[in-house]
């Protein structure tokens, strides 16, 4: 029987891969907040050797998934590079409450650690991987190889911290010094060229600096325009072309923290992970090193003005240009046959609620204390006892169960009213109790978005019920500005790409669906190494 020539090619190919050395370097792009329809409805535009030289020269995976249903960026950093769901990794939001003792718990948090050069905001607070309960891509690659270096990068710490694993190094932006730093669970002091890098003062260089669309306006003809009602006052205000630190008496926080709401943001973060390459000589031998990079910058634009609006449709070609002259640098700094890329998203991102109403779709916001007010009232009308519900924490609610016990309440009951009364507050699609999210059965017709909220439901950390919006509903206390977290295909579909012509097939496009669990794993293999020991995906499929 004659086989079909894609599948004899297919098999050529991976008998080349697995006969392959490992890159030198390789690199995970993480793009905080990209959905994966915005690669698709403008990449007409993009420069020919950035984002375009994966989509055109590399593989794409063109129906890729968070499968979770809290999808937020912690959540999303800590699912790619373990290839594990929040069930296991038990990073189950960017911060949440102890069901215990309901004591905020941030995801990266560690008293035991410190900032290396710690600001008055955040004296005393310590950050580290702690909170992560599954090791990672790098922590497999740094247990066959200890000579790897395993590096994390980005504007915010999660972005940084979680990626780089147990075993790596993480290197994230201060917004309230313009100083990158790192944590005294990596090291007492940081190294050389980290100290010249800040001492440059890369950040208070961009003083004064312009943001100019790329494109003639027309070019921008279907996006939500400038300074539309729904929009915040960002540091760039919310029209352009802005400027840096108009407005502002001088350098400090604000200016610090507005870079990162504009192109200059990413800038600033590519240029840290050259000085890292250069002061770390990553890729310089044939032990494989893992340079993460996680660019925040697009999540604070479409947080603040949409992802429909021409900021964050410029925001993103502003952003391909600066892969393009990355991964130009990275050509000419390790060799083009010696690096390879894999690019993805921490989460997508939903259209702003009053956009989506003026296009005739239905939309609302539902603020946490009306959210928490319809609950208790259900509760107290059922109960008799008001404020049941004691807050909210990872897409779920916590209880008063002191005040439950005193009532002689059988707590799975409370929880069970809760989940039914919450499906019946408008903005709200779906809600479960902690006995369905634990079961492992098949979800009936009736229970949509079930397997995802079992997925991002964690048996000690989680809340004992988790609901999810409805589509164009976002929940929480902003009153403009767009968000995530949802178990929506806006939020869940992002892009999976990758490039290294010695590991990933040319001009490859893969139709079929798949999970960023499948990251982690696909990286291993490249690597050379075992999967991450908690890994649930599986290496993803080249057709």
């Amino acid at each position: 029987m004659k086989l079909a020539l894609s599948t004899l090619l297919a098999a050529s190919w991976l008998g080349l891969a697995n006969a392959a050395e490992p890159p030198r370097l390789m690199l995970l792009i993480v793009v905080d907040g990209l959905p994966m329809r915005q690669i698709e409805s403008w990449q007409a535009d993009f420069a020919p050797d950035g984002l375009r030289r994966l989509l055109a020269r590399g593989t794409q995976w063109s129906q890729a998934f968070h499968e979770h249903g809290h999808t937020v960026t912690a959540v999303g950093h800590a699912t790619l590079v373990t290839g594990a769901s929040p069930r296991v990794h038990g990073v189950i939001s960017n911060g949440w409450a102890d069901p215990d003792t309901r004591a905020g718990v941030y995801c990266t948090e560690d008293a035991a650690h410190q900032d290396i050069e710690p600001t008055p905001r955040h004296r005393g607070v310590g950050t580290s991987p702690r909170n992560l309960l599954a090791d990672t891509v790098g922590d497999a690659l740094r247990r066959q190889h200890p000579a790897a270096k395993v590096l994390g990068v980005s504007g915010k710490d999660r972005g940084a911290i979680l990626p780089a694993g147990h075993q790596g190094t993480a290197y994230w932006f201060q917004s309230d010094t313009g100083r990158f730093s790192s944590s005294t669970y990596y090291m007492s002091t940081h190294p050389a060229w980290v100290h010249a890098f800040n001492a440059r003062r890369p950040a208070e260089a961009l003083w004064g600096r312009r943001w100019v669309p790329l494109l003639p306006e027309a070019a921008y003809g279907h996006d939500a325009p400038d300074a539309s009602p729904w929009m915040a006052q960002a540091g760039v205000g919310n029209r352009l072309p802005a400027q840096l630190g108009s407005g502002l008496e001088g350098l400090g926080p604000r200016f610090y923290g507005d870079l990162l709401t504009s192109p200059l943001g990413d800038r600033l973060v590519l240029d840290f992970a050259r000085a890292a390459v250069r002061g770390e000589r990553l890729g310089a031998d044939k032990v494989p090193d893992l340079l993460s990079i996680s660019l925040s910058s697009h999540d604070y634009v479409s947080h603040s003005f949409g992802p429909e609006s021409r900021l964050s449709h410029d925001h993103l070609l502003q952003l391909d240009r600066e892969l393009q002259s990355f991964f130009r640098w990275l050509d000419a700094q390790v060799g083009a046959r010696h690096w390879a890329v894999m690019l993805s998203a921490d989460h997508g991102f939903s259209d702003t609620p009053e956009w989506r109403q003026q296009q005739g779709q239905p939309a609302g916001r539902l603020p946490v204390s009306q959210l928490l007010g319809l609950l208790n009232a259900g509760l107290a009308e059922r109960y008799g006892a008001p404020k049941l519900a004691a807050g909210l924490s990872a897409s779920g609610v916590l209880f008063d169960e002191a005040l439950i016990d005193t009532l002689g309440l059988d707590r799975d009951a409370v929880y069970l009213a809760a989940a039914e009364l919450l499906r019946g507050i408008e903005g709200l699609a779906a809600a479960y109790e902690r006995q369905t999210l634990s079961a492992r059965t098949q979800p009936r017709t009736d229970q949509a978005h079930l397997a995802a909220l079992r997925l991002a439901w964690h048996e000690k950390r989680s809340p004992p019920v988790l609901f999810a919006p409805a589509v164009g509903w976002v929940y929480g206390s902003g009153r403009n500005g767009a968000t995530h977290g949802s178990p929506h295909a806006d939020d869940q579909h992002v892009p999976i790409l990758a490039w290294g012509p010695r590991w990933f097939p040319v001009g490859r496009r893969v139709e079929r669906q798949v999970g960023t669990r499948d990251v982690a794993p696909t990286l291993a293999q490249r690597l050379g190494v075992a999967p991450p020991q908690q890994s649930e995906g599986r290496e993803l499929p080249l057709r």
